[in-house]
C-alpha cells in the first residue's frame, strides 16, 4: 500500500476506532489519563509501523492490543515499590467486570462517566468530545469559542476530578437515568454537529464517523428511556439532519447551503423515520406535554425536509417554532437562526436589524458575519456585504465553508 493509502488507513482507523480503544482501556484500567495517552501512543505507533508492516487485517484489535501494552508499560514505570501489589492487580487481572446497566456498551458507559453530575456541564461536554468523539483540544475550543489553553485545562481538571472522586465507569441505574440524561444529550448533540460540519481546517468538512456514532448512542439511550420526549426529539433531529449529509458538500469540496441543495439526494428513509418521531412528539404536545429544545429543533427540521423546494417552505411555521424555542433557549445563536427565518417572512431589512443586535455576543462567530453578509447582499449593499464576507471567511472553520463564502463574496459586483 502506498504512503498515502497508509495515512488514509490511519486516519480512518482514528475516526472509527478511537472511542472503542479509549473505552476498552478505561474499562480495564479505570483511568482516563492512562486510556487517552495509551490510545494516542498506539495510533502514533501505527503511523510508524504500518507503512513498513502493512495495515493489519483488524486495525481496531491491533490498536487496542498495542494500547494495552503501552498502558501496562506506563503503569510499571510510574508505580512505586509499595504499589507493586496494586500494579500486579491492574496489569494482570483480566476478570470480566460484573454486568452493569441495561445495555452493555463500553462507549455508552464512557459517556455516562464523562457526563457525571459531579462535573460542571461545560466540563462534561468537553471531556466527552475528547474521550468519545476523539476531537482534538483545538477543535473542541473552536466549538466552545474559547482559548485552546483554557479548554485544555478544563479537560485536565475534569479527568482529575473523575479520578479523585472515583466516579464509576457504568451506565446509571434505571432510577438515576432521567436525572443524568440531559448532559448526555447535550454532548451527543455537539458530537453530531462536529461531524455534520467539522470545525477543524485540516479535517474532512463532514465526518460521517461522528454523526453515525452520535446516532448510534442516541438510539441506545432511547432504548433505555423510550418515553423520554427529548431523547426522541434529539434522535429525530439527528436523523433529519443526517438525511441531508450527502447533499451538504459539492464534488469540488464546497459547502452547499440548504437553499442550493439537491433535495432528490436526501435520504428518504431517514426523513421518514425522523418525521414519524416528530409526529409522535406532536401528539404528546397536543395531550398537554410541553416540547423541549430538541423536539422543537426536530420540528423545524421536519418543516424544512417536508418542502420539495426551498420556495415551498412554510416560513411562518418555522418562525413560530423559533418563537417557542427562544423561550426555552434565549441564546444568541437561536436568535440568529430565527432572524434567518424572519428574513424569508418579513424581508432582509427586518432580519438585519435583529442580527445587528447580536454583535456583542457573536462577533467571533463566523455564521453571524456570513448571515449579515447575505442580508446586506440582498439589500444591495455590496461594499458592506463584502466586508462581512471577509470577516466570515477569516473566522470560518473549514475549507468547505471558506469555499462557499468566497464564491458568494466574489459574485458581488
Amino acid at each position: 500500500m502506498s504512503k498515502v493509502g497508509v495515512r488514509e488507513a490511519v486516519t480512518r482507523a482514528h475516526h472509527e476506532e478511537w472511542a472503542r480503544v479509549v473505552a476498552a482501556l478505561t474499562r480495564r484500567f479505570g483511568d482516563l489519563d492512562i486510556a487517552e495517552e495509551a490510545a494516542a501512543e498506539a495510533f502514533a505507533t501505527a503511523v510508524e509501523r504500518w507503512p513498513a508492516d502493512g495495515v493489519p487485517p483488524n486495525p481496531g484489535a491491533w490498536l487496542t492490543t498495542t494500547a494495552v501494552r503501552k498502558a501496562i508499560d506506563r503503569i510499571r514505570r510510574e508505580n512505586k515499590r509499595d504499589d507493586k501489589h496494586k500494579e500486579a492487580q491492574m496489569v494482570y487481572d483480566n476478570t470480566p467486570p460484573e454486568p452493569v446497566g441495561a445495555i452493555d456498551d463500553d462507549r455508552l458507559r464512557l459517556i455516562f462517566t464523562c457526563c457525571h453530575p459531579a462535573l460542571a456541564m461545560e466540563a462534561r461536554v468537553a471531556l466527552t468530545l475528547r474521550m468519545v468523539g476523539g476531537l482534538t483540544v483545538p477543535e473542541i475550543a473552536r466549538a466552545f469559542l474559547v482559548a485552546e489553553s483554557a479548554m485544555g485545562q478544563r479537560i485536565t481538571r475534569a479527568k482529575a476530578k473523575i479520578k479523585a472522586a472515583r466516579i464509576p465507569y457504568r451506565v446509571p441505574a434505571a432510577e438515576d437515568l432521567p436525572g443524568r440524561v440531559s448532559g448526555v444529550l447535550a454532548v451527543l448533540f455537539l458530537v453530531f454537529n462536529e461531524g455534520y460540519l467539522a470545525t477543524g481546517p485540516d479535517t474532512d468538512p463532514v465526518r460521517h464517523d461522528l454523526t453515525a456514532e452520535a446516532i448510534r448512542l442516541t438510539r441506545l439511550i432511547r432504548a433505555l428511556l423510550p418515553e423520554d420526549g427529548e431523547v426522541a426529539g434529539l434522535l429525530a433531529l439527528m436523523l433529519l439532519t443526517e438525511a441531508r449529509r450527502t447533499a451538504r458538500v459539492s464534488a469540488s469540496g464546497e459547502l452547499v447551503t440548504l437553499d442550493e441543495q439537491d433535495r432528490g439526494a436526501w435520504d428518504k428513509a431517514l426523513i421518514a423515520e425522523g418525521h414519524r418521531l416528530v409526529r409522535e412528539r406532536l401528539a404528546a404536545a397536543a395531550a398537554g406535554v410541553a416540547p423541549g429544545r430538541y423536539q422543537i429543533l426536530a420540528a423545524i427540521n421536519a418543516v424544512h425536509t417536508s418542502a420539495r423546494d426551498i420556495r415551498d417552505t412554510d416560513w411562518s411555521q418555522v418562525v413560530a417554532l423559533y418563537d417557542q424555542l427562544v423561550h426555552l433557549d434565549p441564546s444568541p445563536i437561536v436568535a440568529l437562526n430565527r432572524a434567518i427565518a424572519v428574513a424569508e417572512l418579513d424581508g432582509p431589512e427586518v432580519a438585519l436589524a435583529a442580527v445587528d443586535r447580536l454583535e456583542d455576543n457573536l462577533a467571533g462567530y463566523h455564521a453571524y458575519h456570513a448571515t449579515r453578509a447575505d442580508l446586506l447582499r440582498r439589500l444591495g449593499q455590496s461594499q458592506q456585504s463584502r466586508a462581512a464576507y471577509d470577516k466570515a471567511i477569516e473566522l470560518a472553520g473549514n475549507t468547505a465553508q471558506t469555499a462557499n463564502l468566497t464564491r458568494r463574496r466574489d459574485q458581488l459586483r
